[in-house]
């Protein structure tokens, strides 16, 4: 019986973003590299790409025999531990692959290994050649390909660290050796980067409290949870995916130092440092000797020019808005709209999609036409879409009548459910259900008491509604009249910042705050929580 060897890999250019997949079949016996595979795949997260090529290279080992047995080596301790059957597959955009790779061959004929990512050098380069392909508008050609030669033609890596993601030990090392070499080396970090971080204790966070009566609890104690956060959930595993020689830096996923739109006045992260980074490559990336534009620092680092070029690109697309170049044309800009105030909303009381769905108070009303006056003002608008619930809709008509626009709904946008605590305040919750609250204010898989709606849940619901409205508004301004949690949802993963983020924001009652949506799937931040035209 044959047996052969995949090596897969896969990367996102903003994760989610510009991604593309890489695998390679090879013999067991002769280490002859008999199939070769990349795709560019359009905007996908890191774990999607990285599933993606499993798929590929599984396919492509069926194609050369089905009889084989097959030895899958991967750097994803993520794909290795979830289709060995060590983790519990969460994500929803994740099962579907896990089980399409399971029933390629039956089981107990596929065996999973996790290995450095210096030991995953040619899937990695695969990858990277198809999303630089799909950069050009271009797919991946074998016939083009180098990634074998490039990982093959006398670099000769030093030997690292080889234990699996998690290791302290490891990590602290290959920290070591990026500094002593210059070359990116990739950390590895945390256990399972898809289950969120672990519990932390309500104490950990400072004080919370209810605000605006949507479930938008902010953190006292905010600054340093972030670095913390990307150590735990392993996100470094995936965002710095330069390892030996040449590796470089993916595109988009620099430091962001334009704080995504060059002011501090227009980027206002609640609590303390407002340092919310928008690649989360910061210190990896300045580690492995990599410099604010995404190109290599040392003299001899092997990056081609037009790689050079395009990170560097990508990286300002993202720093600052205004700088893109010409051909990315314009982007789809989310002109995002707080409702106006509620009866609920000064009692700082729960108010999501699954309680009374009350309208605006006389307040509210006058916040909507007060925002609805800059905006006529401004007169960018071009269209409208709107939160099916009474309070966006109402705000969302106030606005659509000053600007002589109709008004779309989409249900995407809607608020988190609460569950049992629609209509509590912060303290009731706390006293009545002081378990839920905790594991909630932990962990972004938490449901509210009584089968209420996770973040995570919310987040996937507000991904793909995002996916949705760019595609449908490629190059215009809309302004999406929604909540709290869908606001800064968009804000989170348009920074690319950890889930817990969501508690370090602060959103009033018809606030403004923007994002633009570029065509190589990056994001700017251009404004968060103003509430100028209220004063």
């Amino acid at each position: 019986m044959r047996e052969f060897i995949v090596e897969a890999d896969g990367g996102s250019r903003g994760n989610p973003g510009p991604a593309g997949y890489g695998a390679v079949v090879s013999d067991a016996a002769t280490g002859e590299t008999l199939r070769e595979a990349a795709e560019y795949l359009g905007v996908a997260t890191n774990n999607v790409a990285e599933y993606r090529g499993l798929l590929a290279g599984l396919r492509a080992a069926h194609e050369l025999d089905p009889a084989a047995t097959v030895h899958v080596r991967m750097d994803s301790k993520l794909v290795v531990e979830q289709m060995s059957g060590r983790w519990k597959i969460k994500h929803p955009d994740m099962k579907p692959l896990a089980a399409d790779a399971a029933r390629i061959f039956p089981p107990g004929r596929v065996t999973y290994e996790w290995i450095p990512r210096e030991r995953n050098k040619h899937a990695d380069r695969l990858a990277n050649e198809a999303m630089d392909a799909g950069a050009r508008g271009e797919q991946w050609s074998a016939s083009t390909s180098t990634a074998d030669l490039d990982t093959t033609a006398g670099a000769v890596t030093p030997p690292g660290p080889t234990a699996p993601p998690g290791d302290a030990a490891a990590g602290a090392a290959r920290a070591r050796e990026a500094l002593a070499t210059g070359r990116a080396a990739a950390t590895s970090a945390g256990s399972d980067p898809e289950a969120g971080p672990p519990p932390v204790p309500p104490s950990a966070r400072g004080a919370t409290e209810q605000r605006g009566g949507e479930g938008a609890s902010t953190g006292a104690g905010a600054g340093s949870a972030k670095a913390a956060s990307d150590a735990r959930t392993g996100r470094a595993d995936t965002d710095v995916r330069a390892a030996g020689a040449g590796a470089g830096v993916r595109a988009g996923r620099v430091d962001a130092d334009a704080r995504a739109a060059g002011s501090d006045a227009d980027v206002r992260a609640a609590g303390a440092g407002a340092d919310v980074r928008a690649g989360r490559v910061d210190a990896d990336a300045r580690a492995a000797g990599a410099d604010a534009d995404g190109r290599a620092a040392e003299p001899g680092a092997d990056v081609s020019a037009a790689k050079a070029d395009a990170d560097a690109r990508a990286a300002k697309a993202v720093a600052s808005p205004g700088w893109a170049p010409a051909d990315m044309g314009a982007p789809a800009t989310f002109v995002l709209l707080r409702h106006g105030e509620t009866p609920l909303t000064p009692q700082k009381r729960f108010s999501g999609s699954g309680g009374t769905d009350p309208a605006l108070s006389d307040i509210g009303r006058d916040q909507a036409e007060r925002a609805a006056a800059l905006l006529a003002r401004r007169g960018t608008i071009q269209a409208i879409v709107s939160s099916p619930l009474a309070r966006t809709r109402e705000t969302a008509g106030i606005v659509a009548a000053r600007l002589g626009l109709d008004v779309g709904v989409d249900d995407g946008l809607r608020e988190t459910d609460f569950g049992a605590w629609e209509g509590l305040t912060f303290a009731e919750v706390r006293e009545r259900h002081p378990d839920d609250l905790n594991a909630w204010l932990a962990s972004p898989d938490a449901e509210p008491t009584g089968g209420g709606e996770s973040f995570a849940a919310t987040a996937t619901r507000i991904a793909a509604t995002r996916d949705k409205l760019v595609a449908a508004y490629a190059g215009r301004t809309v302004l999406l009249v929604t909540h709290v949690t869908p606001i800064k949802t968009l804000v989170r993963l348009a920074l690319g910042a950890p889930p817990e983020s969501l508690f370090r924001m602060e959103l009033s009652a018809a606030s403004l705050s923007v994002v633009a949506y570029y065509a190589d799937g990056n994001a700017s931040v251009r404004l968060l929580n103003d509430t100028s035209h209220l004063r």
